[in-house]
């Protein structure tokens, strides 16, 4: 099997692949755990979805691609000109809300419907609000992060967070939880 094969990719990646470079964009989420969140999301009908970290919405593209037409999906940065990118690119996807938040805040503030599948791909989410964010999972709801294997550019005291991270999501004993050593090194966990 050859995984580094990739049929199908979203229409407006090759476009952002080419803008995260013009623009320095050093932190895009490769096809790997795009092809990964397609899938996830295809199971998933009538889904009420969140991606914390938009970027310049390489990994959206591949999400709206999973999302069937009853579905729904919010995504969020704090960053101002990948909202924009990201608004440019995916401003007709009606099921899509695009917001400029803090995640943080965004996370303790939300009192609305539970979500099927998050993707967190920025510190809130992950190694801050981890608690409130699990808790806006649904039963039967993934919750998936990456960048977990070591990287040459992470600050020394960054593999201690990582390491805590993925220590805390295997102790709990309500979720399932499956480590990936694929892509930038992937946990998808299931909530009981």
């Amino acid at each position: 099997m050859n995984d580094s094969k990739i049929i199908e990719f979203p229409k407006v990646y090759s476009e952002l692949e080419t803008l995260c470079k013009e623009i320095g964009f050093t932190m895009p989420s490769d096809p790997y755990i795009g092809t990964l969140l397609k899938t996830l999301i295809t199971s998933k009908p009538n889904a009420n979805l969140l991606e914390l970290g938009t970027g310049i919405g390489l990994s959206l593209s591949w999400m709206i691609a999973g999302m069937d037409d009853s579905s729904r999906l919010i995504t969020l940065d704090n960053d101002p000109k990948l909202i924009k990118v990201a608004q440019k690119y995916f401003e007709k996807e009606e099921k899509v809300s695009i917001i400029l938040a803090d995640g943080a805040e965004w996370i303790k503030n939300y009192n609305g419907e539970k979500f099927d599948l998050i993707f967190a791909d920025t510190w809130p989410g992950k190694f801050y609000e981890l608690e409130e964010t699990l808790a806006l999972l649904k039963p039967g709801g993934f919750y998936i992060i990456d960048d977990l294997n070591t990287q040459p550019d992470w600050p020394k005291s960054h593999q201690q967070k990582v390491n805590l991270l993925i220590e805390s999501l295997e102790s709990r004993d309500d979720f399932n939880v499956t480590k990936m050593n694929w892509s930038t090194g992937i946990i998808i966990a299931t909530k009981k």
